[in-house]
């Protein structure tokens, strides 16, 4: 009998020493980080949405991929295209981006990285953000950005304007303005 308790001592610490090593085993992995892809609730590949102002569809959004938090009502979105539509359905602008962010509750969208928006008779925004406001139908821009039409050549730090561009605010400009109107 004092034989099988010294066999049965010795395997048990054994096992204990084994499982001690397997857990500093494991403590040497990295750590691991979780990415929006896997705390999204939902995943959609080729996302298509299109956003309403007082019943009438005002913008179109698609997106390559986007992650979907159910808690936040939010998306995250990568390879974004957006496309603003006139009260009468006309086509008035689009836009690329790299990534964004639209809230399904307010309709709200922000493009960010490498955002364009153009207009079909060719006037052209670039800049780094840009905020999209279903409530006020306005677009606008807290960085650096770049407007350019036929005639006119506008910089600034900051902008403010119409899904159409036709409007288009900014403090501190620079550039060719052509024919500007001043706001007193």
């Amino acid at each position: 009998m004092r034989g099988n308790r010294r066999a049965a001592l010795v395997l048990l610490a054994a096992g204990v020493a084994g499982l001690a090593g397997l857990a500093c085993r494991d403590s040497e992995l990295p750590p691991t980080t979780i990415s929006a892809a896997d705390s999204a609730d939902q995943t959609f590949f080729g996302m298509t949405t299109s956003v309403t102002v007082n019943g009438v569809r005002r913008v179109q959004l698609h997106a390559d991929t986007a992650y979907y938090f159910e808690n936040r009502q939010v998306a995250d979105l990568h390879g974004v295209h957006v496309t603003f539509f006139g009260p009468e359905g006309e086509q008035t602008s689009s836009l690329t981006a790299d990534s964004g962010t639209y809230n399904s509750r307010t309709g709200d969208m922000e493009a960010i990285g490498n955002v364009v928006g153009v207009t079909p008779d060719g006037r052209r925004l670039t800049t780094s953000v840009l905020d999209y406001s279903r409530s006020t139908d306005r677009v606008s821009g807290p960085a650096s950005f770049v407007f350019v039409t036929p005639d006119q050549h506008l910089e600034g730090d900051g902008f403010t304007a119409d899904p159409d561009f036709r409007n288009v605010e900014t403090k501190k400009p620079r550039g060719n303005l052509g024919r500007v109107e001043l706001k007193q």
